[in-house]
């Protein structure tokens, strides 16, 4: 289910209000880490913070950079 967020002036930065709905879907609290990340075609995804996914894209990435000429030919 989409959310409308307005963007609010907090102090010198800026945020947005989540509705309860959205914690609750989301299985977040206060305190809680959230991680925004860049999906396709411009859309973002907000999601809670895995620290275990975390790690694991940390080591995918890196696997990435390493063999990125590999991969690139394994794609043709």
């Amino acid at each position: 289910m989409p959310y409308e967020l307005k963007v609010r002036k907090i102090g010198n930065s800026y945020g947005v209000v989540l509705p309860k709905e959205a914690l609750a879907t989301l299985r977040v609290k206060e305190g809680d880490t959230l991680t925004l990340a860049e999906g396709a075609h411009g859309s973002m995804n907000l999601s809670a913070y895995r620290a275990e996914v975390s790690r694991q894209m940390s080591v995918v990435q890196d696997v990435m950079d390493r063999y990125r000429h590999t991969l690139r030919e394994l794609a043709k």
